[in-house]
């Protein structure tokens, strides 16, 4: 795909808790942003590393061995929030997504959870309201509640802001991933190499917020390819052209339309981006699901070899170790890299999970 797009010429906005530029794979593709929080430090600071891994994920270029990001010629505009990923206030969270609305950024990556008095929901709401009729496209995290309460994140809520939800390697929904409504795409979100938080090494992780960023940086290298289009067309071509569940209802409350798969609209040229100005997920809602054969149920999705599952990439072993990440199919009888080979010099592994 990086023959065709790199993610040149967009910049994601990373509303999260900073982004250290300092990390080799992240030096020149971090903008200057914005702290919105009352931490000391500017939006280059991040005591938490949760912003720094989401941005990796999404622009990181390899370098030093570091994390090889899906889109890693698109820019980063951190935007910082606050000491961790959960907020207990949702003013910074309303400054935030109003600067974001108001930036250059085409794209508003939400790998965050709220946790916020009901008073002040409907703030956050009504900014990312306007945000989404800024023309900003903007992915959210469902939450990893799937098996404690299964409470949806509350950004992911919002008429046009597009819910993600995390599947694994073999293409099955995460059965920490949240489900409802809300979810509109899946991406890959298990077994997910970023840099540790304690601030040496790698670590694999799991969460819907690394799925977030994937489809971030999937709509980054779409983006990129068709800078003409709106955010309304890039989205369209993305549900249009996602892996579907082999059985249920389209769109499933697991993973929405499908999971992400870039290629088919850079290689495979599908996609109808359709009108410029209609959202797809809003008019979606004034149309009845499609039935698939069974219940709605957690599916499997993609058809990498016709049976509904992705074949597991190759190690890389160049350096001293590192990992390939994993292709989400392609369409019948292919499997392409969705997330590109993550090469680390070092690596510590550890299980911990990104909501």
């Amino acid at each position: 795909m990086w023959e065709v797009s790199a993610g040149q010429g967009v910049t994601v906005a990373v509303i999260d808790t900073g982004v250290d530029a300092s990390l080799p794979e992240l030096h020149g593709q971090v903008l200057p942003g914005k702290n919105v929080s009352e931490l000391r430090g500017g939006a280059h600071r991040d005591t938490d590393g949760h912003g720094t891994a989401m941005a990796a994920l999404i622009a990181g270029t390899g370098r030093s061995g570091g994390v090889t990001g899906l889109a890693p010629k698109s820019r980063i505009l951190p935007v910082r929030t606050g000491a961790g990923v959960t907020l207990t206030s949702g003013k910074d969270m309303v400054q935030a997504v109003e600067f974001a609305a108001t930036s250059d950024a085409r794209i508003v990556n939400l790998s965050v959870a709220t946790e916020i008095p009901s008073s002040e929901t409907e703030d956050i709401h009504k900014a990312l309201r306007e945000a989404v009729g800024e023309g900003k496209l903007i992915f959210a995290g469902i939450g990893n509640t799937g098996k404690s309460g299964n409470a949806a994140s509350l950004l992911a809520q919002v008429p046009g802001v597009v819910g993600v939800a995390a599947v694994d390697k073999m293409g099955k929904v995460a059965d920490f991933s949240a489900h409802g409504p809300e979810v509109a795409l899946a991406a890959p979100g298990v077994d997910i190499t970023v840099p540790c938080k304690q601030g040496t090494g790698y670590c694999d992780t799991e969460g819907t917020s690394n799925a977030t960023a994937i489809a971030s940086a999937s709509a980054a290298l779409i983006w990129s390819e068709h800078p003409d289009w709106t955010a309304n067309q890039v989205l369209r071509v993305m549900m249009e052209t996602a892996g579907k569940p082999e059985t249920g209802k389209v769109p499933s409350k697991y993973v929405g339309y499908g999971t992400v798969r870039p290629r088919k609209v850079l290689l495979d040229k599908e996609g109808d981006p359709g009108p410029p100005a209609v959202n797809p997920l809003m008019a979606a809602r004034e149309q009845p699901s499609s039935a698939g054969p069974g219940p709605d149920g957690p599916p499997k999705t993609g058809t990498a070899d016709g049976k509904g599952e992705a074949q597991p990439a190759a190690q890389a072993d160049g350096n001293g170790g590192g990992k390939a990440l994993w292709p989400i199919a392609g369409g019948a009888g292919a499997a392409a890299l969705l997330t590109a080979a993550v090469l680390l010099v070092r690596r510590r592994k550890a299980q911990t999970k990104n909501p």
